[in-house]
C-alpha cells in the first residue's frame, strides 16, 4: 500500500465524521451507534440518508450543504476515496455530513429499522452480468427494508441505461410507487438535488455526450420478484481508465450480449 494511503488511513481514524467497524467485531458485538446515530454521532437529530458506494463523498457533502434539515451518511468500503468527502466535510464545518466504511452488505448491522429515511444510489457497477450485486436487486431492496419503513424512499442516478431500465421494470413489476423518473436529467434542464451536483464520474460520462439517467421510488412491502430483462442490450462501455475527453468511446464487446 502507498505512502499516501497509509497516510489517509491513519487521519481517518482520527477523524471525528469518520465511522469504522471491521466485520468481526461487527458480527460478535454489534455496532454501539446502531439506533443512536441521531443522538450520539449527529449533533440534531434530524432524519439520516445515505449514500451507498459515495466514493469520494462528493454527493453526501453536496447533499448535506443544501439540507441542513437531514443527516447525511455516505457509505463505502474504500477509504482512500472517503477521504477526500470527509476532509471536506470537517475543513468547511459540515456538521451533518458523516460517513461509515463497511460493505454495502453488511448494512443492516448498523441501522435499526426506520432509523433511515432515504437512500442514495449514486453511479454504481451495474452489475450487467450479477443480478446480486446490483444495489438495486431484490436481494439488496429487502436488506434497505430492514432499515427503512415501507414510505422510505430509494434513489437511483446512473449514467447505464441497462441499470435504470432494469430498477424502472423491478419497480413496475412489484407496484413500487415511483416518485420522480428522467431519462435524462441535464437534457430536461433540471435544477434540483438530482442535478446541481455532479459527482467525478458524472462530470466525465456528461463530457462524453452521455445521458445521466434518475429514478426516485418508495421502497414498499410485500414480497419482491425480479423482473425480466433478457431483452435488455448490455451498456456498450464501462471504465473509464483515464479521463480524455476527445477519446473515441468503443464498443467493449464484454458486455455486448446478455449472458
Amino acid at each position: 500500500m502507498g505512502k499516501n494511503k497509509l497516510r489517509k488511513f491513519a487521519e481517518m481514524k482520527e477523524m471525528a465524521n469518520v465511522v469504522e467497524c471491521p466485520r468481526d467485531i461487527l458480527l460478535q458485538g454489534g455496532f454501539p451507534l446502531k439506533g443512536k446515530w441521531r443522538t450520539e454521532f449527529f449533533a440534531a437529530p434530524h432524519p439520516i440518508v445515505l449514500e451507498l458506494g459515495c466514493g469520494k463523498g462528493e454527493y453526501t457533502v453536496g447533499l448535506a450543504r443544501r439540507n441542513p434539515e437531514c443527516n447525511y451518511i455516505g457509505i463505502d468500503i474504500k477509504g482512500a476515496r472517503m477521504y477526500s468527502g470527509a476532509r471536506e466535510a470537517l475543513d468547511h464545518g459540515i456538521g451533518n455530513a458523516g460517513f461509515l466504511r463497511t460493505e454495502i452488505e453488511l448494512i443492516d448491522n448498523f441501522f435499526l429499522p426506520a432509523e433511515v429515511s432515504e437512500i442514495w444510489i449514486t453511479f454504481p457497477d451495474p452489475q450487467m452480468k450479477k443480478v446480486n450485486k446490483r444495489l438495486t436487486s431484490t436481494r439488496f431492496l429487502n436488506s434497505y427494508r430492514h432499515i427503512m419503513d415501507a414510505d422510505g424512499i430509494v434513489n437511483l442516478k446512473t449514467d447505464s441505461p441497462f441499470l435504470f431500465e432494469y430498477t424502472r421494470r423491478l419497480a413496475v413489476l412489484n407496484s413500487l410507487e415511483i416518485l420522480d423518473f428522467s431519462t435524462d436529467l441535464h437534457g430536461e434542464g433540471r435544477q434540483d438535488a438530482t442535478t446541481a451536483i455532479k459527482t467525478y464520474y458524472e462530470s466525465q460520462w456528461l463530457s462524453r455526450g452521455k445521458t445521466i439517467k434518475y429514478i426516485s421510488f418508495r421502497i414498499g412491502s410485500g414480497e419482491l420478484r425480479e423482473p425480466d430483462v433478457t431483452d435488455l442490450e448490455k451498456d456498450d462501455y464501462r471504465a473509464i481508465p483515464r479521463f480524455n475527453p476527445n477519446e473515441e468511446i468503443k464498443p467493449n464487446p464484454k458486455y455486448d450480449s446478455i449472458s
